[in-house]
């Protein structure tokens, strides 16, 4: 895959940065594979490190470029980011040590697991209603806004705006006790098995994070852009565990210019293609609907699912370009 064609793709790595909270692990991934297919096996393992080194660059720039209003959420998120950090060790060394195959499958399995669950059980499509956050974890409260009464978070520059839907009848007592309660939020003792499986699976985090905030009452715009910082805590630790080690032995047969287990060369495209974007989306954020922006998600979620799958679909013809 030559340079031009993974910088095309870098912009939709920097569209899903801010549109979806991804840091640009999801289109990595099978990106990746894709371009590294002669690695064989081992494809998958340079794909999740080269992953988290896109994803590092990309979720820092995007924080770096987001209303400080809205990063006040992580205040006192310590143990939180303490934690996330400690699994992306654990999940980038398992990464090393698991088989390949078992690394696509999970990845796969993962994704299709989430889609599942979001369409299923109540609270993303349509987010639930605040309540009081748990101690040391992600909370904000609802600030009145033009036609939300307090209900939910105000549009912040810099943010995606969405617009909530009118909630159902016989519920507006209910949001005006909520007015101006904390949102629940996303618990520090869910730190460690997010970061891990984040890593292990080369998709930063907000696969998790961004359902987790956004059953916790967040809208969509809000909930995408907490995931960035929340990934880069991921992402910075797995990448410095997959530079510090030793590319395989096939691997490095076949792809000298690895760096540990990172495609640089492949890293290097797709943040060109992606940081012009970031920059722009978050000077100019769409407006998007909150429940087509959740609807999004899901089917971007299906479409990197099968993405991971095409090269186990297609036929090997032996023929090789």
């Amino acid at each position: 895959m030559d340079l031009l064609v993974l910088t095309a793709i870098g912009l939709l790595t920097g569209a899903t940065t801010v549109l979806f909270g991804f840091g640009g692990g999801f289109v990595a991934v099978p990106v990746v594979v894709w371009a590294d297919t002669a690695l064989g096996t081992d494809a998958i393992r340079v794909a999740t490190a080269t992953s988290a080194l896109v994803m590092v660059v990309s979720a820092a720039f995007a924080t770096a470029v987001t209303p400080r209003r809205v990063l006040l959420a992580l205040r006192g998120t310590g143990p939180l980011l303490a934690l996330l950090a400690t699994g992306a060790c654990l999940g980038a060394c398992a990464t090393r040590l698991a088989p390949p195959a078992l690394a696509r499958w999970a990845f796969v399995a993962y994704i299709a697991a989430t889609a599942l669950d979001l369409l299923l059980r109540p609270g993303f499509l349509r987010p639930s209603p605040p309540s009081e956050p748990a101690r040391g974890s992600i909370a904000t409260r609802p600030a009145p806004g033009p036609g939300n009464n307090g209900t939910h978070p105000e549009a912040v520059p810099g943010t995606i705006a969405t617009h909530p839907e009118p909630a159902p009848a016989g519920t507006a007592t209910r949001a005006e006790r909520a007015q101006g309660s904390a949102h629940r939020s996303l618990p520090a003792t869910a730190g460690l098995p997010i970061g891990a499986v984040a890593a292990f699976l080369g998709v930063g985090g907000s696969v998790m994070t961004v359902p987790a905030l956004r059953r916790a009452g967040h809208p969509m715009g809000l909930a995408t852009a907490l995931a960035n910082p929340l990934t880069l805590a991921i992402a910075l630790p797995a990448v410095l565990v997959s530079l510090a080690g030793s590319p395989p032995l096939a691997a490095t047969t076949a792809h000298s210019d690895l760096v540990g287990l990172v495609d640089p060369y492949a890293a290097a495209a797709l943040l060109l293609g992606a940081l012009p974007v970031i920059a722009l989306l978050r000077r100019r954020p769409p407006r998007i609907p909150d429940r087509a922006h959740a609807w999004s998600y899901i089917a971007l979620l299906a479409v990197v699912a099968l993405a991971i799958l095409l090269p186990e679909l297609t036929p090997d013809t032996g023929v090789t370009g």
